[in-house]
């Protein structure tokens, strides 16, 4: 029955999250009170407010699944290799994959999302505190092998790099450059970028 149970809670959670981000994608997230949102879903408010705490978590949790990915390549990476260069390996694979969270993905929904957090001053924000999570939890995982300032500076370095790299591919694509045409100066600006990292 937990399982059950399990996969009734997902099933509500994503059929909530997928009414909110069309709602928000057709009209704006500003535009689209959360009242609207539960009766798309097919919830009451309160039981919307159970799986999503806030508004910008309707949008934000897509991004969940990296929540202390960098700290797991850190800590999963193969003997001998530098945490560095596991990161930079780890973008690039997510470059191949056209991962929506490098931002070399021109899919009309991803395109779309990243306009709405980009452009909408509450979801930047809370995506700033996300990425503040991953800072910390990425210097934890540093620090059991580098002296704790190191670890702290590499973590705010490794995070704003992967930022700017994810900014500037969405923003190449949403100025009409084609995938195919961007995707190898992704990968250059990707290897520059993680060069400047070595530790």
């Amino acid at each position: 029955m937990t399982g059950l149970r399990q996969l009734q809670r997902q099933r509500v959670r994503e059929a909530i999250s997928s009414a909110a981000i069309r709602l928000f994608l057709e009209r704006g997230f500003d535009e689209v009170p959360v009242t609207e949102v539960a009766a798309a879903a097919q919830v009451s408010k309160p039981t919307l407010f159970k799986y999503f705490p806030t508004k910008e978590d309707l949008v934000l949790h897509r991004i969940a699944d990296h929540q202390g990915e960098q700290a797991r390549v850190v800590r999963g990476r193969d003997p001998g290799r530098t945490p560095v260069a596991a990161l930079h390996r780890h973008f690039l694979d997510g470059l191949a994959r056209h991962d929506p969270v490098t931002g070399l993905n021109d899919h009309p929904e991803v395109m779309g999302f990243h306009r709405m957090v980009f452009g909408t001053p509450s979801l930047a924000s809370r995506l700033f505190h996300h990425m503040a999570q991953d800072e910390n939890a990425l210097a934890e995982a540093l620090a059991e092998t580098l002296d704790e300032l190191t670890a702290v500076l590499l973590a705010a370095q490794v995070l704003a790099v992967q930022r700017v790299l994810a900014r500037r591919n969405w923003q190449a694509l949403a100025d009409g450059v084609p995938l195919a045409d961007l995707r190898p100066d992704a990968v250059r600006a990707a290897d520059r970028a993680f060069s400047l990292l070595s530790v």
